[in-house]
This record gives structure tokens, sequence and C-alpha cells, in this order.
């Protein structure tokens, strides 16, 4: 069994989607506490030549709260132009006319947690991407928010009985691969090869939001992208 564990982030970049197709099971870390200028409410999209970072806002005590407590923030006139935002940075590319209403779609919803929001973003693009990894919510299950770090995710394999915990090349520096074997469970880490695709323009801008990704190619490229992977 196969185990990921990753904050709920929305409309993460393409590597969040390599851990969760890699994955038997992942587990959305949503009862830790919310950090301000994280991307847990925003990520980066193609404007022009360059990145633009759009952002959906959240209520101004967010940052003190867990990430399932904390609610979207998100007037008429802010979700406009949040929607203008993609809209018109997007609207040539080739698979507009599929994703562009699965953005709108999500923000005009009645959805008011921030938890919430990337979980169903990131169910929508699992379906859309034919990935079937069983997702589940950390604060519906686990009960062990007392313990920190390491020890939390350790807690957490042992009680699905998993023998494989894999995280993204970045988690390198927080995990050590003696405590995991201790346990039974062999920890591992995903990288993302250098994946570019054709946007507007000759030079590739990126990493950006998987909604990059899924303008500008098909979900079989997409699904191939996401076996562009080494195992650490």
């Amino acid at each position: 069994m196969k185990i990921a564990i990753m904050q709920p982030y929305l409309f993460p970049y393409l590597g969040y989607f390599q851990l969760i197709n890699y994955a038997d099971k992942f587990i959305i870390l949503d009862d830790v506490q919310f950090i301000n200028s994280g991307w847990i409410n925003r990520n980066y999209i193609l404007h022009s030549k360059e990145k633009l970072l759009f952002t959906v806002p959240v209520k101004q005590n967010g940052s003190r709260s867990d990430i399932n407590k904390v609610l979207v923030s998100l007037t008429e006139a802010r979700k406009r132009k949040l929607l203008k935002s993609f809209y018109y940075n997007y609207l040539n590319a080739p698979f507009f006319t599929t994703i562009f209403p699965m953005i709108e779609n999500l923000l005009s919803g009645n959805i008011t947690g921030i938890s919430k929001l990337a979980l169903s973003g990131i169910v929508n693009v699992n379906k859309y991407l034919n990935i079937d990894t069983q997702i589940i919510e950390s604060s519906e299950i686990y009960d062990n928010k007392e313990l920190k770090g390491q020890n939390r995710i350790i807690d957490i394999c042992k009680k699905e009985n998993a023998d494989e915990y894999i995280n993204l090349s970045g988690g390198v520096g927080l995990y050590k691969y003696e405590d995991f074997k201790l346990e039974g469970i062999e920890l591992k880490f995903i990288k993302s090869r250098d994946i570019k695709y054709k946007q507007y323009y000759n030079e590739f801008v990126g990493p950006l939001s998987i909604i990059d990704n899924l303008m500008f190619n098909s979900p079989e490229q997409v699904r191939k992208s996401l076996l562009e992977i080494d195992i650490l």
C-alpha cells in the first residue's frame, strides 16, 4: 500500500497530481495550520510570456486556524475579476472550452471553506484525467492531531497498513529514511522531470498551475506527463 500525504492546494502544479497518481491512497492533510502566502489558496497561471499569481482570498483570521476551518472571502466583484483572468489569458488555448467551465463552476458554487474548495478542484481534475486514487481528509478519520511532523505521517501510514510513503522531492529534508524503516515503511520521493509543452509562445513558461497543463494539452497528453517522474 502506497500512501501520500499533502495539504490541500487550489489547482496545484503537475507534480501534485503525479504524486496522487502514484499513490494508492492520498491523504489531504486539512487539519494543520493555514499558512499565509502559501499555496493553499493561490498559484501561477500564464500571462503573456510571464507568470501571473492568482489568489482566492480568505477571511483575515485564516492564519490562526486549521486549513479546514478557514473560510473563503470571495465577493462577486472579486470572483468576476478572477474568472476574467482565467478567461482572457487562456481564451485561445486549445482546450479552453473544456477547462474554463470547470474553473467557472468551482468558483461559482456554494463552497465556503478553502479546504473543501481546493479538494473539489483536485477531485474534478482527477476525474478529468481518470485518476482513481482514493482521497481521504485527515480531519475525518485519524484523530492524531497531537502528533507533529514526521511522527504524525508515520502514525497515519501505520493506521493505513502502508508499506510505502511517498512525498515530493521538496520534502527530502523533512523526513528520515531510518525512522520510517524502523516502522516497516519504505520512504520514497518523487521528482518531476523537466516537462515542456507548446503554449502560445516559443519560450516555455513554467511551472504553473495544473490549469495551464490542461488548457494546452489533451487529457491523454497530461496522463502521459503524470508518468514523467523519477523515484528517489
